[in-house]
């Protein structure tokens, strides 16, 4: 290949995931590149250009229609797909021939239900998108791991008429779904839009967030989760880190290294918890009350004679009713909130080994390296770099 690579890109902008998406692709170009670019507008809508007069060189896209479908595979140029629905990845369909990057909603599905399922909720809820593979993969996700918990979800279903989903119309028809609900509830929403359009439905019916509807999203957009009231907690998708990757593939097809299909993986990373899931939701409150405690608590070396105190309860009652109702000890739980917060640090900030142990409550980096390697088999150093390799 020579010149410079052309590239469109029929990536969302308007959403975090797009947008982080393209941050990799870009950061690879300018590595690697220069590369020029072709963007599509900023929603799901999408318009190809003609790649001919252009001259571009590959395409990185997610395919909405078979109009879209149609005019990508016309240019016979080398292309990466976005989150090919069951019916494009089936053999038949000459979709399913191109490498692809796709979100693992299965997995921030489990992810976002565990994030509620820890917050001790009996009711869940799920609220979707029509017409979007990724929103159904995280519904059936979400729905299979909570019966695996032992419960049912509520399912939303939304309108069918297109006036009915606008949402001037879809928030009174959702509000009044959500009064229908058993609280306190659990509720995932397929992304932050969702998300926050359930936060204004819960607005209109009354409801107190997070003490009667606990909502979480996914992507982590930071801007979109910060502005929403209360602001959305949701699960971080390795989304850049995608958005490389995918760009990197391409880059070796327009060098006519074609090989065996390829399929990246978006990963999703941990929940970013914020003010609509800061609950616990327990028939016990003086282990919801110990529980709350110990989370406001994870980056102080507290105890378990700690959390007893604050109950009023003799510590073998406390043990006794943590067991019932989680299935764990204090003591675990306070290492698993330890765990947890350090986990995060490792994550997201560069603060040597004592600084993190000391910002999660273990009081010495001899001692998280212990605790960290009987939970997962590496060193903090290693992890720290496994999760931002992946």
């Amino acid at each position: 290949m020579s010149g410079v690579p052309k590239v469109a890109l029929l990536i969302e902008t308007s959403r975090g995931y797009g947008r982080a998406l393209l941050q990799g692709i870009v950061r690879y170009g300018r590595l690697h590149g220069p590369w020029a670019f072709y963007v599509t507008p900023g929603d799901f809508e999408q318009a190809l250009p003609k790649m001919e007069q252009w001259g571009g060189t590959g395409i990185i896209a997610r395919i909405e229609t078979p109009k879209v479908a149609r005019a990508i595979l016309a240019t016979g140029l080398p292309a990466v797909a976005l989150d090919l629905s069951d019916r494009q990845r089936k053999r038949d369909n000459p979709l399913s021939k191109l490498c692809e990057i796709s979100s693992d909603s299965y997995q921030a599905a489990r992810m976002a239900a565990e994030h509620l399922l820890e917050r001790g909720f009996g009711h869940f809820a799920f609220v979707g998108l029509p017409d979007r593979v990724w929103s159904k993969r995280r519904k059936e996700s979400f729905c299979r791991r909570i019966a695996e918990a032992g419960f049912r979800t509520n399912v939303y279903v939304p309108p069918r008429r297109k006036r009915d989903r606008e949402w001037g119309s879809e928030q009174t028809i959702m509000a009044k779904w959500l009064a229908e609900l058993p609280t306190p509830i659990g509720l995932m929403a397929c992304n932050d839009d969702r998300g926050r359009e359930v936060l204004e439905a819960c607005r209109a019916a009354r409801f107190d967030v997070p003490e009667q509807v606990a909502v979480v999203g996914v992507d982590n957009d930071t801007l979109l989760c910060e502005l929403a009231a209360p602001p959305l907690s949701s699960v971080a998708m390795n989304a850049e880190r995608g958005g490389y990757e995918a760009a990197q593939l391409l880059d070796r097809l327009m060098c006519g290294r074609r090989g065996k299909r390829q399929r990246i993986v978006v990963e999703p990373l941990h929940v970013v918890t914020r003010r609509s899931t800061d609950v616990v939701a327990m028939a016990d409150l003086d282990v919801a009350a110990a529980l709350r405690f110990i989370h406001d608590n994870a980056h102080r070396p507290i105890q378990v004679t700690d959390a007893v105190k604050i109950t009023g309860l003799s510590r073998r009652a406390l043990e006794i009713r943590f067991q019932q109702t989680l299935g764990r000890s204090i003591h675990a739980e306070i290492q698993r909130a330890h765990l947890e917060r350090a986990k995060r640090l490792l994550l997201e900030t560069d603060l040597p080994m004592p600084d993190v142990a000391e910002g999660s409550g273990f009081g010495s980096a001899s001692y998280l390296g212990v605790v960290l390697h009987k939970q997962l088999g590496m060193t903090p150093a290693r992890y720290r770099t496994h999760v931002r390799t992946r």
